[in-house]
């Protein structure tokens, strides 16, 4: 193997460090940031992802407000719970866990969370300034992928950037993130999808690849060139239960310059990251940003 390993893991806990104490001079001014975690139902992966997200919450210095609800909750209930969060002061972020059950509506859902509490990022408020240039809260696993590349010392003004993948979670913002002005961003940046045609013509031509499909084995080693940046979003799980990314780790870090592994890449990055916008809006409703 020849590419440099970008770690997520070191990076993340070095983001916590930050977030931690700045939560604390936070909390001497009697302002404790919280965040509000909705779970509708049963779901055992959902299950590990909230406990993740409030344990971290706890090891930063922000409180917790988990919210489990049943599975058939209706959509009026869960937007009374979503309006009891938005009222309480407490709460700084809110997020609705999905994937909600098949009779219940995510976009109203996410719309209903106050967007000054929406730290997924997924408001339409909040898509629309970062789609104009004036980002408040940016999804979790982009700003993720952007800390990662600017810490890493990946240069991202003026490279070539192909995402695969047009997700409203990552693809679509991160493109957007990424062609904003400044030193970590300012990329020509190319989205392709199902619909591209000759993808590796994209990849080929690309200084940094972000692959985020959910698809194993979407990016192999034919379809970068020597030096590339590889950002692997995706997890996938193998028969014998072990984790693998979109990405072809194997083959691709023979030919790139440097690649996040999966697990210990993105992933990681992700539930800090949200940490990161819930210290934001602790902020933005304290008038201190």
């Amino acid at each position: 193997m020849t590419a440099r390993i970008i770690d997520g893991k070191a990076t993340a806990a070095a983001e916590r460090e930050r977030i931690a104490a700045d939560t604390a001079e936070l909390a001497a001014k009697d302002i404790v940031p919280g965040l509000a975690a909705i779970l509708v139902g049963d779901d055992p992966a959902s299950h590990v992802y909230v406990g993740q997200k409030e344990r971290m919450c706890e090891r930063v210095g922000m409180t917790s407000h988990g919210v489990r609800l049943p599975a058939d909750v209706t959509q009026d209930e869960l937007h009374d719970e979503i309006d009891r969060l938005n009222a309480d002061p407490a709460v700084s972020g809110i997020i609705v866990q999905m994937p909600l059950p098949s009779h219940l509506d995510s976009v109203t859902a996410q719309e209903r969370v106050d967007p000054l509490k929406d730290v997924d990022g997924l408001h339409p408020d909040n898509a629309g300034r970062l789609l104009r240039g004036d980002p408040r809260f940016v999804p979790a696993t982009p700003l993720g992928c952007q800390v990662l590349l600017r810490t890493a010392g990946v240069t991202i003004n003026g490279a070539r950037v192909v995402i695969i993948g047009r997700s409203q979670l990552v693809g679509r913002p991160l493109a957007m993130l990424l062609t904003l002005r400044g030193d970590a961003a300012n990329a020509t940046v190319t989205i392709c999808h199902t619909g591209t045609r000759n993808l590796i013509d994209h990849t080929r031509a690309a200084d940094i690849v972000v692959v985020a499909t959910g698809v194993q084995g979407t990016l192999t080693a034919d379809m970068v060139t020597p030096g590339v940046t590889v950002i692997d979003v995706g997890i996938n799980r193998r028969e014998d239960g072990t984790l693998t990314g979109d990405v072809d780790f194997a083959g691709v870090s023979d030919v790139a310059g440097a690649i996040t592994p999966v697990p210990g890449g993105v992933g990681p990055m992700t539930v800090t990251m949200l940490l990161h916008n819930t210290l934001l809006a602790a902020r933005l409703q304290a008038g201190m940003a």
